[in-house]
């Protein structure tokens, strides 16, 4: 543990932060987990738990959860498993 009282209060911020950060990787996750599943099977709220999906990856890039590449790159292959999805249905 830390000495100096700015190293505490550092020590201190930084651990609030780091349990900010599991639980916003935690909803990020588990969103991306619902939408999986809705678009796996022939849920018809599919586009709805996409766009909660998309939002989600987008706030978590922009607060540095995940690189924005990497959101980006999830956000490809989430819209390309929803168009295959509903071209087949057509």
């Amino acid at each position: 543990m830390a000495n100096i009282k700015s190293a505490i209060k550092r020590a201190e911020t930084n651990e609030i932060r780091r349990q900010r950060n599991v639980a916003k990787r935690s909803f990020l996750r588990t969103t991306l987990k619902k939408c999986l599943v809705a678009l796996e099977s022939e849920d018809e709220n599919q586009l709805s738990s996409l766009k909660v999906a998309l939002c989600a990856l987008d706030k978590a890039a922009s607060a540095g959860i995940i690189h924005k590449n990497c959101a980006a790159r999830k956000k490809s292959r989430l819209t390309k498993k929803f168009k295959q999805k509903n071209m087949q249905v057509i």
